[in-house]
């Protein structure tokens, strides 16, 4: 039951309280209190007449059976005495209902905010108790869920913390042994020395470009010059890039994208910096003489965009975290050859702040897996 009405009926229950109360009165009450007013008015003729003699009723002194006057005044004080007492129990009544239905909505609400202001200090597992259908308990349930997403942001607040912590915890080790190394002679200084420092400090300069690069997605900094593209544009900005690369490693690039595909509305370089990081994820993952393809077909009022590979494939506990910051599917891979591992976390974002989607599907290790993302038609 909705809580506007229960505060209906409430409202319906007092006046119909009210209303039993008065039939009452009038039914009962007043007719009782009326013979009881007319007997004492009786008695007191028939005192008042015995002190007189009775030889004076006939001689129109005024004594006798009561007027029509006398037995209405008696009736209206009788009816407005019942009335009086009906009035007063139906007040007692409604003070009754209303303080319980009061207390019925008070009482989650002040719950909730004892709630919040645990919440404010920091306790985010506070949960409410959900006893009621109504819109008491669709705001207890909502309370619930933003408490839920607050542990949540909290939860990966410390993760990220922890993650940046180790991600920069190896290379400044790298370089600050590399440095010690230097100043006690026990390392010499040749280029390939240098060389090896300026790779750990080329990570960490990735490393804060990246994290620069997730902040500003994620609060919505960007800009995004959404104009009409054709899909094959889109992959071919990409794959020009990195095809010396793909060439390198002997891995074959294929190209599926029909000429009559309808143009998206998309950023060029950000829509083409996802391609390029899904692109790099396939070369990355995929063995020599293996095979990756871009492809595009229309799906609804969007494009369908695939980077399918034949690399080591996705397991299904890959699949619901790879999208995480700085989660990485080949623990054994290190961070020169893996990047910051937040590059998936960036293109999800890219794509969502352009009205598409992102996900991956894979049918297991070893069997390949499927990158898509959406983007509008223009």
């Amino acid at each position: 039951m909705r809580l506007r009405t229960k505060i209906l009926l409430s409202y319906l229950a007092v006046v119909m309280i009210g209303l039993l109360v008065i039939s009452v009165s009038t039914t009962f009450v007043a007719p009782r209190n009326f013979a009881h007013r007319m007997e004492m008015m009786m008695d007191d003729e028939g005192e008042t007449e015995h002190g007189q003699g009775r030889g004076m009723m006939g001689n129109g002194s005024g004594y006798g059976p009561p007027t029509e006057a006398e037995i209405n005044q008696r009736f209206r004080d009788a009816l407005n005495e019942s009335l009086l007492w009906a009035g007063a129990a139906a007040i007692v009544a409604s003070l009754v209902i209303s303080t319980f239905v009061t207390w019925r909505i008070t009482r989650p609400i002040k719950v909730m905010v004892s709630a919040s202001q645990r919440i404010a200090n920091g306790h985010y597992e506070e949960r409410l108790p959900i006893q009621q259908r109504d819109e008491i308990g669709d705001l207890l349930h909502s309370f619930n869920q933003m408490a839920e997403s607050l542990q949540q942001t909290e939860a990966m607040r410390q993760q990220l913390t922890a993650d940046v912590a180790h991600e920069l915890k190896t290379p400044l080790t790298t370089i600050m042994g590399m440095m010690e190394g230097l100043e006690d002679g026990v390392i010499e200084a040749n280029p390939a020395t240098f060389h090896l420092v300026h790779q750990e400090a080329d990570r960490l300069r990735r490393l804060v470009q990246d994290l620069q690069e997730l902040s500003r997605v994620e609060g919505g900094q960007i800009t995004f010059n959404r104009l009409a593209h054709t899909p094959a544009e889109l992959v071919k900005f990409a794959t020009d890039r990195l095809a010396p690369q793909f060439a390198d490693k002997d891995i074959s690039l294929s190209i599926n994208i029909p000429p009559t595909l309808p143009p998206v509305r998309a950023d060029l370089e950000r829509t083409g910096q996802v391609l390029i990081n899904l692109l790099g994820n396939a070369l990355q993952y995929t063995p020599s003489g293996g095979h990756v393809e871009a492809s595009a077909q229309p799906i609804d009022q969007s494009i369908r965009f695939a980077i399918r590979d034949s690399g080591v494939g996705l397991t299904e506990a890959d699949l619901t975290k790879i999208f995480q910051r700085f989660y990485r599917v080949d623990k054994s891979r290190s961070r020169t050859s893996g990047g910051s591992g937040i590059g998936l976390t960036i293109a999800r974002h890219l794509i969502e702040s352009q009205g598409g989607t992102l996900w991956a599907e894979s049918a297991g290790l070893g069997m390949g897996s499927i990158f898509y993302f959406t983007l509008p038609l223009a």
